[in-house]
């Protein structure tokens, strides 16, 4: 009995198919398979959020997936917020402008947890921002430039 799976998911616009074992996570899969990097791992449990994506539309952590479970699903990852040309989102360059960012390791995940919030509230108060990406582990910023950053972005974003 074979533990290969074929799977097929649409990742940023593209579609993607590939064979892999039950036990690979979707990050693994993202990663490895689809070559798109952007989605780190950090604990590999759930806790930090560096490999958050967004499937169908919904924040995910993609260590805590298996990659057969998104079989036929629309996933967007940090790569997918930048335009084809690869000209920055409005909230990537709010990050940019307001060194929202350090290191970069949490910062793919805390884009797409943000990009969740602003699709959801365009206009978030502070305190909603922190309390969305309270499941966002960063240890280089303090949290206020995200924070600054966020709500940048979603002025940028309404115009």
């Amino acid at each position: 009995m074979s533990d290969k799976h074929t799977v097929s998911m649409t990742i940023n616009g593209h579609l993607y198919d590939g064979v892999c074992e039950s036990r690979v996570t979707l990050a693994d899969f993202i990663r490895h398979e689809c070559g798109l990097t952007g989605t780190h791992l950090g604990c590999e449990h759930g806790v930090c959020g560096a490999c958050t994506i967004l499937i169908d539309g919904t924040s995910a952590r993609s260590c805590l997936m298996f990659a057969v479970q998104a079989d036929g699903s629309n996933i967007t990852t940090v790569e997918g917020l930048a335009t084809a040309s690869g000209q920055l989102s409005p909230l990537q360059e709010a990050f940019r402008d307001n060194h929202g960012l350090q290191c970069g390791f949490c910062t793919s995940g805390i884009l797409i947890a943000a990009t969740e919030l602003l699709g959801e509230n365009p206009d978030p108060s502070e305190a909603e921002v922190r309390e969305r990406l309270s499941g966002n582990l960063c240890r280089c910023t303090g949290y206020q430039f995200i924070i600054d950053s966020v709500i940048d972005g979603a002025g940028r974003l309404r115009g």
